[in-house]
């Protein structure tokens, strides 16, 4: 306990955190530290985000903020919020200031009621859990804990501050972060707090979507979103915000055996971090691959078949997958470019288990970086990932040949600029040889110079005009027109 209050007391001698509590304090306003940077320097974790809380008012907020900052932004002043870039010598660091807050929903619509409030103890009881309700006044340097935050921090147990149903009933996406916590802390969710969970999932319904997509992004971008999801599915939340998971616990009768989906799936997105982490160390958590590693099976309930002799086969779940992947992605109000990364990995995710089978051509492997596009890198990661069985032998052959798979796209890669597959000829091109207006016959020629490319490699331009000249002429015998472009010599 001695060391933690040690790093508080640090944390509110640290040159920002004085430079901004002097200020507050000269101008006559209250001023704490709350939630995530108290609750990380008790726990001696790095603090990347310096939120305070106060008295004042935004527009005093603002006054005290613009004489000692480099920028300042009020995108959140509705929400009593003003932030800004503090300076202090060599050090720059953005910090967020907010009025008390006293907010609920009223139980029918998708926004909180903002309100503001007049006192540090009354703003710490709306908080969502009690180790993120905890303040530290400065620049006095006084810990308020009212709700015995400390001790649960320590005993590594999330718990409300007030009863569970009162606090979820304020804001049911407190739920969503209790599971996200549950996570990122590695927390135990407390008894009651579970069970007002559990009874109160479905009223997660008049959150936005946006607002539970932020919290399910907070929770994948942890080191271990396993905890999260399983509390997601057990207590009733999953159902709601992604279906497809809890769906995943396909019913397995006596004579039919396969491995558990969801199991498989969790494991499947563990293993898929454990590869971005080695193959990218210190970058960002990827999101895009993270979804597509949990949602990658999700097309099996409605693929599943029960066949003669005991097998159970999902035949084409990877194209059904997708599409199931990309229809929540939509409801749930993500980009353009994240639903489509997410739809090509689920659809190709299943191609290279054919390798095994049989040594891929030149042709098919130039095919294979084709389709993934942009995505090749996080397809490497997927399918091996996606590798979960027990059998040590077969798990070594899969992964070999993944290895010279890989090892195969790096050779031609080298030998033809594989990551940008063209034709040898453009479309300006293609229309100079056959004499074409722009129109969809260079498009057609467009794209069979480009399987003739996937075939066979580059040709270079010379081989490439003959060739093409020759598909023209063979192509318009076939349909007895003219190889004078549009038919009209």
């Amino acid at each position: 306990m001695a060391d933690a209050l040690g790093r508080v007391q640090a944390l509110a001698e640290s040159p920002i955190v004085a430079r901004v509590a002097a200020a507050f304090a000269e101008a006559g306003h209250e001023l704490a530290l709350v939630g995530g940077p108290v609750r990380d320097a008790i726990l001696g974790r790095s603090v990347h985000d310096l939120d305070f809380t106060t008295d004042a008012r935004p527009d005093q907020i603002l006054a005290v903020l613009e004489p000692i900052s480099a920028a300042h932004w009020d995108i959140g002043r509705e929400f009593g919020t003003i932030g800004a870039r503090v300076r202090v010598g060599d050090l720059v660091d953005t910090v967020e200031v907010t009025t008390y807050r006293a907010d609920s929903y009223d139980g029918v619509t998708r926004k909180p009621v903002v309100a503001f409030g007049d006192s540090l103890k009354g703003d710490l009881r709306r908080r969502d859990f009690t180790v993120n309700a905890m303040a530290l006044r400065v620049p006095e340097v006084e810990l308020v804990d009212p709700a015995g935050g400390i001790e649960d921090l320590l005993a590594g147990v999330l718990r409300t501050p007030v009863e569970p149903e009162h606090s979820f009933g304020d804001d049911p996406l407190r739920m969503m972060r209790a599971v996200r916590f549950a996570s990122q802390l590695g927390f135990e969710v407390e008894g009651a707090t579970l069970d007002a969970i559990a009874e109160r999932a479905g009223s997660l319904e008049i959150v936005s979507a946006e607002r539970v997509q932020d919290e399910l992004n907070k929770l994948l971008r942890t080191d271990s979103p396993r905890r999260g999801l399983r509390l997601m599915v057990d207590t009733g939340l999953a159902a709601l915000v992604l279906p497809e998971i809890p769906a995943l616990r396909l019913e397995v009768d006596e004579h039919h055996h396969h491995k558990d989906v969801y199991e498989h799936s969790l494991t499947v997105l563990d293993q898929a971090i454990d590869y971005e982490h080695s193959r990218h160390p210190g970058a960002e958590p990827d999101l895009v691959l993270r979804l597509a590693a949990l949602l990658h099976d999700i097309g099996k309930p409605a693929t599943r078949r029960l066949e003669p002799g005991g097998a159970v086969t999902f035949y084409h779940h990877d194209v059904v997958g997708a599409k199931l992947a990309k229809k929540r992605l939509l409801a749930l109000k993500y980009d353009r470019q994240t639903i489509a990364s997410v739809y090509r990995l689920i659809e190709l995710h299943l191609r290279f288990f054919g390798y095994t089978d049989a040594v891929w051509s030149d042709s098919a492997v130039r095919r294979y970086v084709r389709d993934a596009g942009d995505e090749l890198e996080r397809l490497h990661i997927l399918v091996r990932a996606d590798v979960t069985t027990r059998n040590r032998r077969k798990a070594d052959r899969l992964g070999f040949a993944y290895d010279d798979l890989e090892h195969r796209i790096a050779v031609l890669a080298e030998e033809e600029e594989l990551n940008a597959v063209r034709p040898d000829l453009d479309g300006n091109r293609i229309q100079e040889v056959l004499g074409l207006r722009p129109g969809r016959e260079v498009g057609e020629a467009y794209r069979w110079l480009l399987e003739l490319r996937l075939d066979e490699g580059p040709l270079g331009e010379e081989e490439a005009e003959r060739r093409l000249r020759a598909w023209w002429a063979e192509r318009a015998a076939r349909s007895d027109v003219p190889s004078g472009g549009d038919g009209q010599g």
